[in-house]
């Protein structure tokens, strides 16, 4: 069962969230990677968050920099938790991005986990610690994951 979306603006992002998805892969948690910009394609974005409960997932994970329209467009559009990760690639350190993510209008059930590659690791143990919440298998996971920083 594939509880987790990830959704990135480009195919470059998909380095920067390389050590998260490492993460995942190691630990064996299934997600569905999707790269889709809100800029450039709303219309496969708005199509996509629309399968989204459909297709049961239980998060979504949404990485974007610059404008970062991205996380604030799938949470506008689903009523599942929603996580922002701001990637680097405008204003130094991405702040851009992170401003885009945390100024969205009331009634938008988004969080960020902040900037960079270790937000998006983050982003992945906030996903563990929701799950673990009402699924036993995802608290030893968690653990786990934790215990890796430690």
């Amino acid at each position: 069962m594939t509880d987790l979306a990830v959704v990135v603006g480009s195919k470059n992002d998909i380095g920067k969230i390389q050590a998260g998805i490492e993460i995942l892969e190691k630990f064996n948690i299934q997600y569905e990677l999707k790269v889709i910009s809100a800029h450039r394609n709303p219309d496969k974005l708005r199509r996509f968050c629309k399968e989204i409960e459909k297709k049961n997932f239980k998060a979504v994970i949404a990485c974007a920099g610059m404008a970062a329209a991205l996380p604030g467009f799938v949470a506008s559009y689903v009523d599942i938790p929603v996580i922002g990760v701001a990637l680097e690639g405008g204003f130094p350190g991405g702040i851009d991005a992170l401003l885009s993510i945390v100024g969205v209008p009331k009634g938008l059930g988004l969080a960020s986990t902040g900037v960079g590659k270790s937000a998006f690791i983050n982003a992945v143990i906030f996903f563990l610690e929701i799950m673990a919440l009402k699924e036993k298998r995802y608290s030893s996971v968690l653990k786990e994951v934790k215990g890796t920083f430690k």
